[in-house]
């Protein structure tokens, strides 16, 4: 069986992507997505040198470490040098941590690949050829997966919970700040969005919402009952998110899909797209040390700006 090389020019090419990918979300850098395709079609470029006369040298460690550094250059830039040896080192942590799961599990598979006419042809035994081909088109895409929860849990559980920090929130034409709490404690979803839920003292801002989404809050279990009720227009906003605290049966928020929310966290300025905000009207600090309890996925899943 034959697989002509622009196939593994290819799978190359998206893997390469899917690699810079994933060492921008461990690093928490800004993914611009035209530098790193720019950066992945460089890196794939050396399954091309294997049908050249530079065959011999492209297999080379120092041409694969040139290549890998010119990649992370071109994705991340050059601020400082342990800037780019942190991407550097982590775009091999990532490349050996993919790759060698998926070998520790094929590795029962065996399979020659050689070059004949400048196309790249593999013998193997038994069924060792098709599943290898299938198994690493479907299995590394798996493996990026998993790679990205595990390593989103782990960050979940290193942040340092008892931090307190500027919220701004914006919703329509109403825009306003408050003191957050970054709670692990809080583990809130939208069961339709699963979007993270931030919960909010109402009090604070009482003067802001309209008053009808108000009294919605306060009367859940009135909610859609009223059928005098006008609608208003945050309307379209409007989730309902169920919840269950300790020795209580199922009960139930109402909250609100914000345009924005902006979190300042050590100099940093991070831009949440996907949260809602619940109203709950319950003090959350005895000491009004804070207004809200932010999800903790806030912090890891969005782009994090130097704030200004």
């Amino acid at each position: 069986m034959y697989i002509y090389l622009d196939i593994i020019w290819l799978l190359n090419f998206l893997f390469d992507a899917l690699l810079l990918l994933l060492t921008a979300i461990i690093l928490k850098r800004k993914i611009i997505k035209w530098k790193i395709l720019i950066a992945a079609l460089l890196g794939s470029m050396i399954v091309v040198l294997m049908i050249t006369p530079l065959s011999s040298i492209s297999s080379h460690p120092i041409i694969k470490i040139m290549f890998s550094i010119m990649m992370v250059l071109i994705a991340f830039g050059y601020k400082r040098f342990r800037y780019f040896l942190q991407g550097l080192l982590t775009f091999y942590f990532t490349t050996f941590m993919i790759g060698g799961g998926m070998i520790g599990v094929h590795y029962f598979f065996e399979y020659e690949m050689v070059i004949t006419n400048n196309v790249l042809a593999t013998s193997s035994t038994g069924f060792g050829h098709p599943i290898s081909w299938l198994f690493v088109i479907i299995g590394f895409p798996l493996s990026w997966y998993f790679s990205k929860s595990q390593i989103e849990n782990i960050e979940t559980k290193k942040i340092h919970y008892d931090q307190i920090v500027e919220v701004e929130v914006i919703i329509d034409e109403v825009h306003f700040r408050i003191k957050g709490l970054i709670d692990s404690g809080n583990q809130l979803y939208d069961p339709i969005s699963k979007s993270p839920v931030m919960i909010m003292d109402t009090d604070k801002i009482r003067n802001l919402i309209p008053e009808q989404i108000i009294k919605q809050s306060m009367n859940m279990e009135q909610l859609g009952m009223n059928e005098d009720e006008e609608p208003h227009k945050w309307e379209s906003r409007v989730r309902i998110i169920p919840y269950r605290g300790v020795g209580q049966t199922h009960q139930f928020l109402l909250a609100l899909k914000p345009d924005k929310i902006t979190i300042f966290h050590d100099n940093e300025m991070i831009i949440v797209k996907k949260a809602l905000v619940a109203l709950n009207h319950t003090r959350l600090s005895s000491e009004d040390e804070y207004q809200c309890i932010l999800h903790p996925k806030m912090i890891i899943s969005s782009s994090i700006q130097p704030a200004s």
